[in-house]
């Protein structure tokens, strides 16, 4: 609670909300990623297994081009926004100012967001990635502004029980409900990144080598740990025998022989999600590449499986490790069908040279975001809003997006005391004469887009 307090007290003087300040906190937070970036790839190793490309890739890099990206749109994002006026404040000035929520609580990534906001923040570095949360433990109040930035090692619910003015957490759909539960306790606004079965249809149109190269690397990319990897295939059945031939021989090409021995390839974060991996994986469909398992290194093999059932427990859960079931359908259609009886994802993939397929997966399926003839690239844009709908997630994130999502829009009238001689037609005591004139100012109001109201 002395956090919390600490943290109400830094927002409320005011601190955050200078554009100088929240320039300063980003550059200050790029600074820390640059001059630590070998501390960051030892600890991700050693909590992952995770190879220093993935680690400078998809971790830092992603991290400084969000800084620099809300560097360049800051001034633009911080100024009031001026809207329509009618015909009562035609003098007046309508503007709607973004504030900061206040003090919010954040899972780690995304690191920035609620700095260019103006936030302060209780940071909950992942229990599950214990040699990057001591790192960060250590370099964040350095970098940092301590008034801003304030280490909490409590569970999410816990904090949730604290805070009232916001929350971002990715996670899974459980912990995704217990957070919404806490936070309606308090009305509470959440952004929740929850993942969901991320289906990715294979047509028979399209070319199968880079189909295969681009959905392996999408899939098992940090041991298959990512919520927007795809998390089964749809395949057309006139191309499955093609498809599972060109992604073994990706695999060979990622991972070589034996990937246990590869530097390319992670593990799993810890047991727990090891051994629901690896029960799923045993109880489901025919593997047909890899299907190793290793306790000891919370090592999965890359697998491939094949004669999936929809009942099977794979289709059942997410998959957060490196396993990518193969469905087959007939058409374009079935595959439609099959994703709209399931809970909207988190993205839909779809990989084909018909633009068409393209247009209709797009069109008629729902889901957090869509991307054809790649994987998970539309996530790291920071010109386009991450988040997701329904069962996949409240809310998004990235570039303006989030600023939108932890700031408070503030709809502001600036009025003067002036033309009462128009406004003193809404007053009592009511008079016909006066509802004439508003009833004519309605109607004029209708040739002119709704702007000529008179209240």
């Amino acid at each position: 609670m002395d956090l919390l307090r600490r943290a109400r007290v830094a927002f409320q003087a005011g601190r955050t909300l200078k554009e100088s300040f929240r320039l300063s906190q980003l550059e200050a937070v790029v600074r820390m990623v640059e001059e630590h970036e070998c501390d960051f790839v030892d600890a991700l190793r050693k909590d992952l297994h995770k190879p220093r490309f993935e680690t400078v890739v998809s971790e830092l890099m992603l991290v400084k081009n969000e800084a620099f990206h809300a560097t360049n749109n800051l001034k633009k994002w911080m100024q009031p926004q001026y809207v329509e006026r009618n015909l009562s404040t035609s003098l007046d000035d309508c503007v709607v100012i973004s504030e900061p929520l206040g003090v919010v609580e954040q899972m780690i990534s995304p690191l920035m967001v609620f700095i260019y906001a103006g936030n302060c923040a209780i940071i909950s570095p992942s229990e599950c990635t214990p040699h990057t949360s001591e790192l960060l433990h250590r370099l964040l109040p350095f970098y940092l502004d301590n008034k801003k930035i304030l280490k909490m090692c409590f569970t999410f619910v816990e904090c949730f029980l604290m805070l009232k003015d916001g929350c971002q957490s990715p996670g899974n759909r459980e912990e995704g409900r217990r957070i919404a539960q806490a936070a309606a306790r308090t009305f509470t606004p959440v952004t929740l990144i929850l993942g969901g079965k991320n289906p990715c249809y294979v047509d028979q149109h399209c070319d199968i080598a880079t189909t295969a190269q681009r959905v392996a690397w999408a899939r098992f990319h940090n041991a298959g740990q990512s919520l927007v990897a795809p998390d089964y295939v749809l395949c057309h059945r006139d191309v499955k025998v093609r498809l599972v031939q060109a992604l073994k021989c990706c695999l060979v090409q990622f991972y070589g022989s034996d990937p246990r021995e590869s530097c390319s390839l992670g593990r799993m974060v810890n047991l727990e999600i090891f051994n629901r991996t690896r029960d799923m994986l045993w109880r489901s469909g025919k593997v047909a590449v890899g299907g190793q398992a290793v306790e000891a290194e919370k090592y999965i093999a890359p697998t491939i499986l094949t004669e999936v059932a929809e009942s099977d427990p794979i289709m059942q859960q997410d998959i957060f490790g490196p396993i990518l079931p193969i469905l087959t359908v007939n058409s374009v259609d079935e595959a439609i069908a099959f994703i709209n009886k399931q809970e909207k994802p988190l993205c839909v993939y779809a990989y084909s040279s018909n633009s068409k397929v393209i247009s209709r997966l797009m069109s008629e399926t729902s889901s957090g975001s869509f991307c054809s003839n790649d994987s998970v690239l539309q996530s790291l844009m920071v010109a386009l809003p991450f988040g997701g709908v329904g069962a996949s997630g409240v809310g998004s994130y990235h570039g303006h997006y989030s600023f939108d999502t932890f700031s408070h829009r503030k709809s502001c009238l600036l009025r003067s005391t002036r033309f009462e001689c128009v406004t003193y037609l809404r007053y009592p005591p009511y008079e016909d004469r006066n509802l004439s004139l508003m009833t004519w100012a309605s109607t004029l109001s209708q040739k002119s887009q709704g702007w000529c109201q008179i209240l």
